[in-house]
């Protein structure tokens, strides 16, 4: 009973679908965080508490004082096995290299980054040349920046330029000054790594440790140290997590939609052959055993082959996520042994499950099917599928509204996804109603109206219409997703820069030019108005320990940034009381009133109890909460301007670029965009692919279904050619009408996007669809059902018309 020419197209879609649930899981097995070279020589890590934040946040911990930092590695040092507790300090600092910062991937947090000397033995690092840093005015740089020994070097900090001697080079990239200079530069200690005596035993020196910390941290040991990775590179490979498991679960439920349409399809062709074995004796138990065995032996076949395939596409995969930014560069693939074992699982699995279906449907073919000539004209959808498909139109409608009325973006996004795939399976339900209007819409548009092929072709859709809604189904789902995901991407990016633009009350920007901020001496030489953003921690003095919650504060010339700010709302106070080392001021949200304390723990390690001068509404700051500039810079030796408001274009200091508002605006989250739409641009490939996939399946499979019809028209004198148009033209039909209704779906959630997104930013809001990306998956759909029903057409035809595949003469 098994087909091959039947369970191919079966056998190509699991295959696929396992290969990349195989890739995907490698990949995600592979995704540990990797402990930085700089601490793989400290077998015990100290960490600094843990930041209150949610997992995707990845601000720093909350550092330690200089003061507790003392006492801390005082203590540490005295336990035993421990040689040595060593600091770790961490800085801005960027060497020049003939005036200008050398060419470095710009990913690399080290780059970009200064430690003091005592620091390196926590790495193993070694001068290659020369020697360590013994004077304030020494430095140790990277061999590959070309620089020599006793060379002078300027090397830029947050406060500005400063002028170094090269004492020595090592076989690493960033900065290694004296210690005193570190702990001048970064007061504030995140880690603390303990070298050990060859005896020690790390795991019992780590629950010393514990003992001396506390609550106050943090002891890693092995893998956990892993947690010390650079926040960049935490975000790179959580976002390239995220990416890998919406690709294996997407995978995974297209691979069953396409599975299932093409036994369901097979199921349906094979009425007659299943009524004989009714016939003979077989009973529905037997039918649907038969049916599930057929899905076991596609399925194990098709997962074996693809996790072959899978496994040696991950390496490939792998570099392609590095290089888009997707994980961090130190990302490699490692084999383990659960990817494999699911993968082996997953393709009999999505085989039996999408088999489900067709398995009862085939249990219910009567012994009278045998008896038929042909198979009977579709009928008519039952009251049930009518009230179903009615209810879920009525549901995605509600939902549509419901997403226009939204008052956060992240719930109209997903108001708007919910209302797409409830009008999707709507649409797909009443598709056979629905096929036979769009057919007579389009009959002027496509030139259906005259010659005997247009006839046959509009005939077949309006008599055949369960047939063409089943294969056009596809193509809805796969061009309603693509629109609606590319399109409220763009829009909402789009809508959230005009947005931004238009909250400044400038004329040009100030931006950091390859490298990640501005420091104090550039920024003076703008002489407009900057924010010096840096994290602080709100503590409860209520707890027993602060809360650690992470704020991010904004150091500004409060009026500078009134005067820069055109959404700046004060409910309460005034902000022209925010001068001093004590005051603040906070969003509405705190409920907190002008006099109340605030107190917050700064980069440096301090608790200071501020006190609230101004209230703000939540809008009114790209932060959580203002300081003076002088109290940021006091705290956070290494913070970095962001961004500088001016009026006039200047000539740009050293290490910045100026834009104008609306190019600024555009490439503010132009780093997470790039990344969401790489992420949008795979979502939608994969779901394409499955759905071209899907489209030829049923293609193929109609074909070989309509042998005799198409021989009954060659031998009612239509040409080779002519059949062949026919076919082409009906494949051509059925993706319109897919692409019709799927774009039609996909543009009233986008609809109520934009409504929503209007409502948020406060201004019109333009609708942005890609039409390259809609144009794309169109265009593949088509591709593959022209060659899908051409190619075995073609095949058929060179028989002759008067010869059956079997060489009998009809």
């Amino acid at each position: 009973m098994l087909s091959i020419r039947r369970s191919a197209s079966a056998f190509v879609a699991v295959a696929i679908g396992v290969a990349l649930v195989a890739a995907a899981t490698l990949l995600l097995a592979s995704g540990r965080p990797q402990v930085p070279d700089r601490l793989a020589r400290a077998a015990v890590v100290v960490q600094s508490p843990e930041a209150g934040a949610a997992a995707d946040s990845f601000v720093p911990t909350r550092p330690w004082s200089t003061a507790v930092a003392a006492t801390l590695v005082t203590r540490l040092a005295a336990l035993p096995g421990v040689t040595a507790a060593v600091p770790d300090r961490t800085f801005y600092a960027q060497p020049l290299v003939d005036g200008r910062p050398p060419a470095v991937d710009s990913r690399r947090e080290d780059a970009h980054q200064g430690h003091g000397w005592s620091s390196a033995q926590l790495g193993g690092l070694r001068p290659a040349t020369g020697e360590p840093p013994r004077n304030a005015d020494e430095v140790v740089l990277d061999r590959a920046l070309g620089l020599r020994t006793g060379a002078p070097v300027t090397v830029l900090t947050a406060s500005g330029p400063r002028p170094y001697t090269v004492s020595g080079l090592v076989d690493a990239p960033g900065v290694h000054v004296a210690d005193e200079v570190a702990a001048e530069l970064a007061p504030g200690v995140r880690a603390i790594g303990l070298l050990l005596s060859s005896d020690a035993d790390p795991e019992e020196v780590a629950v010393a440790a514990r003992g001396v910390v506390g609550g106050d941290g943090r002891v890693l040991t092995g893998d956990e140290r892993g947690a010390l990775e650079p926040r960049g590179d935490a975000r790179s490979r959580w976002i390239g997590m995220q990416v890998l498991t919406a690709t294996a679960v997407l995978a995974g439920f297209v691979t069953v939609f396409v599975v299932a349409s093409t036994f369901a399809f097979s199921v349906g062709q094979r009425r007659r052959e299943l009524g004989l074995l009714r016939a003979v004796g077989a009973t529905g138990r037997q039918v649907r055993r038969m049916v599930y065995a057929e899905a076991l032996v596609v399925g194990s076949a098709g997962g074996v082959v693809g996790l072959l395939v899978g496994a040696a596409l991950a390496p490939v995969v792998a570099g392609l996520l590095v290089d888009a930014g997707l994980e961090p560069a130190t990302y490699a693939v490692r084999y383990h042994l659960w990817p494999v074992a699911v993968s082996l699982v997953a393709g009999p699995a999505i085989a039996l499950l999408a088999v489900w279906s067709a398995s009862r449907r085939a249990a219910r073919v009567r012994p009278l099917e045998a008896l038929r000539e042909a198979a009977g004209e579709q009928r008519p959808i039952g009251r049930a599928r009518a009230v179903s498909g009615a209810l879920l139109v009525t549901t995605g409608v509600a939902l549509s509204i419901g997403t226009a009325t939204a008052d956060q973006a992240r719930i109209a996004a997903q108001y708007a996804l919910y209302a797409v795939m409830a009008l999707v399976a709507g649409a797909t339900v009443l598709a056979p109603v629905v096929v036979g209007p769009v057919v007579r819409l389009l009959r002027s548009p496509v030139r259906l109206r005259g010659g005997a092929i247009g006839m046959l072709v509009r005939g077949a859709a309006l008599t055949a219409t369960r047939r063409t809604a089943a294969i056009a189904a596809p193509v809805l789902l796969t061009v309603a997703f693509a629109v609606l995901v590319s399109g409220m991407v763009r829009t909402t990016s789009a809508a959230y820069a005009a947005g931004r633009a238009d909250n400044v009350n400038a004329g040009w920007i100030v931006l950091p030019d390859s490298g990640p901020g501005l420091s104090d001496a550039a920024v003076a030489e703008t002489g407009g108005t900057a924010l010096l953003p840096t994290t602080v921690y709100r503590t409860d003095p209520g707890a027993a320990l602060p809360a650690n919650r992470p704020l991010t504060a904004l150091g500004v010339d409060p009026a500078g940034f009134a005067a820069a700010n055109r959404v700046l709302t004060v409910v309460a106070g005034s902000l022209d009381d925010l001068r001093g080392d004590d005051t603040v001021a906070v969003t509405a949200a705190t409920n907190l009133r002008p006099s109340a304390p605030y107190e917050v723990v700064f980069a440096d390690g301090t608790t200071v109890s501020l006190r609230v001068v101004a209230v703000v509404t939540d809008d009114s700051l790209p932060g959580d909460l203002l300081l003076p500039r002088a109290v940021v810079r006091t705290h956070d030796p290494s913070a970095l301007t962001s961004t500088v408001y001016v009026r006039d274009r200047i000539a740009p200091p050293v290490g910045a670029r100026v834009v104008d508002v609306a190019t600024w605006a555009a490439e503010a989250d132009a780093a997470e965009d790039r990344l969401v739409w790489l992420f949008t641009v795979l979502l939608i490939g994969v779901s394409a692919g499955y759905g071209a996939i899907a489209v030829a399946n049923t293609l193929v499979l109609a074909a070989a279904g309509r042998a005799a019809d198409l021989r009954l028209i060659r031998l009612a004198g239509a040409t080779r050619r002519q059949v062949v148009w026919l076919v082409t033209a009906e494949s051509a039909l059925v993706v319109l009408i897919g692409a019709l209704l799927g774009g039609a779906v996909a543009f009233v959630g986008l609809l109520g996007i934009r409504a929503g997104l209007a409502e948020q930013v406060g201004a019109p809001v333009d609708l942005v669809v890609p039409w390259t990306v809609v144009g794309a998956v169109v265009g593949l759909c088509l591709l593959l059902a022209v060659l899908a029903s051409v190619l075995p057409t073609w095949r058929s035809l060179r028989r002759g018309p008067g010869r059956s595949p079997l060489g009998v003469v009809a």
